[in-house]
């Protein structure tokens, strides 16, 4: 079995714990040896496992090690990712035995988590490390691009078109044909009928931005 870590020792990275187990429990793939977090108020021991350290630690790290980011974040995510110098680091992606994908054009990149009771269906592009949380379903011909964060119960419907870092909030809906900008913002519970631009936050029914940054 490959040996794997986790980035993140909070409430997600312990839910990719559970993930890591339950893939496990199907068919054994990883040995899991711990986290890396750069917080050092992280108790030494975070559901059984220990904090193996932060960067520095992991780049000094001298065997071949999966590593998964559990950050929601885009922006964190991104500027860790970009810190890694160790050669011996690679990105499996985690997919859960229970998540449905069409046979037809579907691409996901590497570092890419895909939690529990998530649907794709066909000719779908998923970029590096994009996290889809639980119950989310993806439409045909849509791309969601590097870093992305996609919460709980999200409905994206076909031919949506991600940039790069997007953050979409907890339920919301997302129309056909739809284009949000790199590291934009979707508020919780939001319904996207037009395009968003880059760089906004966006909410309500329809969303619309309520501020840039």
């Amino acid at each position: 079995m490959k040996k794997i870590a986790i980035f993140g020792a909070g409430g997600f990275g312990r839910e990719v714990k559970m993930l890591i187990d339950q893939i496990n429990q199907v068919r054994p793939q990883f040995e899991l040896i711990g986290f890396f977090d750069d917080d050092e108020s992280k108790a030494s021991l975070v559901n059984g496992l220990p904090i193996l350290g932060g960067i520095k630690e992991l780049n000094q790290w001298q065997e071949e090690l999966g590593l998964v980011f559990s950050l929601g974040n885009p922006l964190v995510k991104r500027s860790i990712i970009e810190k890694v110098t160790n050669s011996g680091v690679f990105y499996p992606s985690l997919i859960h035995p229970s998540v449905i994908i069409g046979s037809d054009g579907v691409k996901i990149g590497e570092g890419v988590i895909i939690c529990a009771g998530c649907i794709l269906t066909v000719n779908i592009n998923i970029e590096d490390h994009v996290i889809l949380n639980l119950c989310c379903t993806v439409g045909h011909d849509t791309k969601l691009g590097k870093y992305s964060a996609v919460m709980p119960s999200v409905n994206i419907s076909g031919e949506v078109e991600f940039g790069e870092g997007v953050y979409v909030g907890t339920g919301t809906k997302i129309n056909n044909q739809v284009k949000l900008g790199e590291y934009s913002i979707i508020g919780s519970g939001a319904v996207v009928a037009k395009d968003i631009p880059a760089k906004c936050t966006a909410v309500g029914i329809p969303a619309k931005p309520i501020k840039f940054h």
